[in-house]
């Protein structure tokens, strides 16, 4: 026996189920593409390795991208039917404008989970948790299943089409599919772990920053703004953060970022940061776990000592993971880049249109680049299905892009619009019986439309 290697014995493994389309990843794509693909009664499966569904929706972040740099909103279909419903609950906020983030709309992390549930079974969606995909079945070059992992061992799936939604490219990477990671260097966005203070008083928050601008510096974001809205994001307040360094404490971060609930007194903060933390790695998300758990105490004694209105802030809860930011890219039919993004890029084959800007997080340091191109952009098919192995689309930040052009496209309402699009395409498919790379895109964008998705003309667009 090899002390570093042991061989593991060949057995047969047990077919779990066989369905039409297997969604892998609940998080925001993977529950709006299960919806799309079960909705003319197909068999849909969902895996989700949590005792959840929701992913980065339930960890205290606003959902980001629903409107345009024009104030427009650009992201409908059944993304916006997630919101409504969240809404009746009283668990979502409208839309609302913001000069930093286009427009941010907030959602209860608990609410998410729960609403997320209820629309995947009543739309006839088989979902199985606390599973993990850990291998693939593969046929020549054609996906056929997927090897899951629980307490009940080692199982198999087989399915004619299967969308990974991971947000990592678990399914496709393991399939064999070409994947980058991080920049030239490797250098990836660096992940936050979320966590929520009651008691604070906003209402003094948004009234020293809208009364006094030169005192409380918010990057980007005009002071008038936090005079009209009661619920907001603030970014910045760097000269108090230069002041706690003087006093001596130690800020991962170079901006204060914070979040307003849904619930009076509340407010998410978005300020732990561990660089050089690989999501696929579990020795390093352990190491990016216990490292953002120290950094906690630091920051909330920062806001309760500097920051106006947390004075009686007390810790509520945190969020059930980090919240990872990026890992693997797959190399698709084409790649998206910076200068897609940057030139509002239109294409023939768009299924969704995003307008986020570029929002790099440093790999090293504290600091975040923004870079706006002034109206929106297409995301094409293209960038969702791989090279390589067939029957297998992608959904989600880990779709075909560069480092660059996956800050832009990474945030939850672009990710639930490419859910949609993958998810009627693997319907498609299977209806068609051909790999979805085959399906008629124009086809499949009059499906969008006439489900209320937002697309722009295609006689206007440029291939």
């Amino acid at each position: 026996m090899d002390k570093m290697n042991i061989t593991e014995p060949a057995r047969t493994l047990p077919v779990r189920a066989e369905v039409d389309v297997l969604v892998v990843g609940g998080g925001p794509s993977g529950i709006i593409a299960a919806q799309a693909a079960a909705e003319d009664g197909l068999k849909v499966m969902l895996l989700e390795s949590r005792s959840f569904v929701g992913g980065n929706m339930t960890i205290g972040l606003p959902i980001l991208g629903f409107l345009g740099q024009k104030g427009n909103q650009i992201i409908k279909g059944l993304p916006q039917k997630f919101i409504d419903r969240l809404a009746a609950r009283d668990a979502a906020s409208e839309h609302r404008y913001c000069p930093l983030h286009m427009g941010i709309t907030l959602v209860e992390p608990e609410a998410v989970k729960t609403v997320g549930l209820e629309m995947l079974t009543q739309s006839g969606v088989d979902v199985l948790l606390y599973v993990f995909c850990a291998g693939v079945v593969m046929d020549g070059d054609t996906l056929r299943g997927i090897i899951i992992e629980s307490k009940a061992g080692r199982e198999v799936i087989l399915a004619k089409v299967i969308v990974d939604c991971t947000g990592d490219a678990d399914v496709a990477y393991r399939a064999g599919v070409p994947c980058e990671q991080g920049n030239e260097q490797g250098g990836m966005q660096p992940p936050t772990l979320m966590f929520c203070l009651g008691g604070v008083d906003t209402e003094k928050l948004r009234m020293s920053i809208a009364e006094e601008p030169r005192t409380y510096l918010t990057d980007f974001i005009p002071n008038e703004y936090f005079g009209q809205n009661n619920q907001f994001i603030v970014v910045g307040l760097r000269s108090l953060m230069q002041k706690a360094r003087e006093d001596g404490f130690k800020l991962p971060v170079e901006r204060t970022i914070l979040i307003t609930g849904l619930r009076e007194g509340e407010i998410w903060v978005n300020m732990t940061r561990v660089s050089g933390v690989d999501g696929t790695d579990p020795v390093s998300l352990s190491h990016g776990e216990i490292e953002a758990r120290e950094q906690i105490e630091q920051i909330q004694k920062y806001l309760i000592k500097y920051v106006p209105g947390f004075e009686n802030a007390r810790f509520t809860k945190m969020a059930p993971f980090l919240g990872i930011r990026e890992t693997r890219r797959i190399v698709g039919e084409y790649t998206m880049t910076r200068d897609d993004i940057l030139s509002c890029r239109r294409f023939d084959d768009a299924i969704a249109v995003a307008s986020y800007p570029l929002d790099i997080h440093h790999p090293q340091g504290g600091d975040c680049t923004l870079e706006w191109c002034g109206d929106c952009y297409d995301i094409p098919f293209r960038s969702l299905v791989p090279q390589k192995v067939k029957n297998l689309l992608v959904a989600g930040r880990c779709i075909s892009t560069t480092h660059e052009a996956m800050s832009a496209i990474r945030v939850m309402a672009p990710c639930m619009a490419m859910g949609e699009a993958a998810g009627r395409a693997a319907k498609m498919a299977v209806h068609d019986g051909i790999a979805p790379s085959d399906i008629d895109v124009q086809k499949l964008r009059k499906e969008l439309l006439e489900h209320d998705a937002y697309l722009r003309p295609a006689e206007e667009a440029v291939v």
